[in-house]
């Protein structure tokens, strides 16, 4: 459940917005005018803020979106316009807001999906990665084990070049960290780092999403919209879990990457790309191309660079240090700063497989943290994690069986439900299914 902020001056269409939102289990508060908007931004936190652009008094949209990035660097925003074009929808995004919505709103499903992708948005970026503009804006990719400092140097190396950089490894190993880091390096750190989760939109919606379209290319398309590609202009465009692209899309990936050229769904102008590609995988791609459900002209364009991130049971001296960092996190969004482990927890931790990697590790402390009563945390708070624990197993289980049991925990912990594990486990819905079916399960 989500804390969100309704901005409009239209008491009708606030009161729908808000009703839509907390129908999908959302907290709302509403605003009336940027003013009292940004007297509600001083008292209390938010996840999300959705504003009109064109409102009376002294703020309008805009004003008061500058003035919620000052007041609350991660929260996300989502504009409503009516009036405004497509050039001013895009100028507030410049500014912060994750997207916009074009009035009339269409129906509550179109509000919910993309309040679900902000909200899902900011669950990935990590308070480490947004906090000031005077600090690394992102975490540290390495916290010292020496597995981590091939790929480090690689990162490194590629930044300072455009090459188009692909970034395997399990769910969880820190693929997005990498990528803004190679952003943050380069050259092209001055322009955006645009992200795009290839397996959380449908086959019809991440096309517009990547291209974006014209007026009138789709039912549903009252606005043209610019796409990903569009926005990552002069910057960083990033394909997180590129497998889950359907063949047709690959396709026209494949000539995007080729050319540097695209058109908007439903479009006939030709545009520039001019951003640089980062895709990120934690599928086997040799398999896919064996068995033809990912093309091998693909596969060569956007594999020019790859690099490799090792599970956190092979950079085992991060696992400590790592949990400390996240401990501090914790401890600030829970009102418990000074959070810490004993020694038995130490042991805990350090001798877990986590199969889930640094999102599972960063799960279980945070589960663990709202456990104990006070700052110290226990081996008895972190109970759930001894199925994962080497010690406890037969000593013949392999890195599927480590799998298939982070995978049955997961689902017992969300009540069986599948869209919420495949988000804790940090995969897409598609993979969670073809994993039960490849597990019998």
């Amino acid at each position: 459940m989500a804390h969100i902020l309704v901005v409009d001056d239209e008491e009708g269409l606030r009161d729908f917005l808000a009703e839509a939102l907390e129908d999908d289990g959302h907290s709302t508060e509403k605003a009336a005018d940027g003013m009292e908007a940004a007297v509600l931004l001083k008292e209390r936190a938010f996840d999300l803020m959705l504003t009109d652009l064109r409102m009376p008094g002294q703020m309008d949209g805009i004003s008061l979106l500058r003035r919620a990035k000052e007041e609350q660097p991660d929260m996300e925003v989502i504009v409503l316009t009516a009036f405004g074009s497509v050039e001013t929808a895009v100028e507030a995004m410049k500014f912060g807001a994750f997207d916009y919505l074009q009035k009339p709103i269409s129906g509550p499903a179109e509000l919910r999906l993309l309040t679900s992708r902000a909200l899902e948005h900011k669950r990935l970026v990590t308070h480490e990665t947004r906090t000031s503009r005077d600090t690394p804006s992102i975490p540290p990719l390495s916290y010292g084990d020496p597995a981590m400092d091939p790929v480090v140097e690689a990162l490194r190396k590629v930044a300072s070049t455009n090459a188009t950089v692909l970034l395997t490894g399990e769910s969880g190993t820190g693929k997005e960290i990498a990528a803004r880091t190679v952003h943050e390096w380069s050259q092209r750190s001055g322009g955006p780092f645009v992200a795009v989760n290839c397996a959380a939109m449908s086959e019809t919606l991440i096309e517009s999403e990547l291209f974006g379209h014209e007026k009138g290319a789709f039912t549903g398309a009252t606005a043209a919209r610019p796409g990903r590609i569009e926005l990552a202009d002069g910057g960083t465009l990033f394909l997180d879990e590129i497998a889950e692209l359907k063949p047709a899309l690959q396709v026209k990936l494949l000539r995007v990457l080729q050319e540097r050229r695209f058109e908007r769904v439903g479009g006939t102008r030709t545009m520039d790309a001019d951003v640089r590609w980062i895709a990120a995988t934690n599928r086997d791609l040799d398999s896919m191309l064996e068995e033809g459900s990912f093309r091998e002209d693909l596969y060569h364009r956007i594999a020019v660079f790859p690099i490799h991130l090792p599970p956190l049971r092979e950079r085992r001296g991060e696992i400590l240090p790592l949990a400390d960092s996240i401990l501090e996190r914790v401890g600030r969004e829970l009102g418990r700063r000074g959070l810490s482990l004993t020694e038995d927890a130490q042991r805990v931790l350090a001798g877990s497989n986590w199969p889930g990697n640094v999102r599972e590790l960063s799960n279980s402390l945070e589960r663990a943290a709202i456990l104990a009563e006070h700052r110290v945390i226990g081996a008895e708070h972190l109970a759930s994690l001894q199925g994962s624990l080497p010690s406890q197993r037969s000593g013949g289980d392999t890195l599927a069986d480590l799998e298939r049991d982070a995978i049955e925990r997961t689902l017992k912990e969300v009540g069986g439900n599948r869209r919420m594990a495949a988000e804790r486990l940090g995969i897409g819905l598609r993979t969670l299914y073809d994993k039960l079916k490849q597990y019998g399960s």
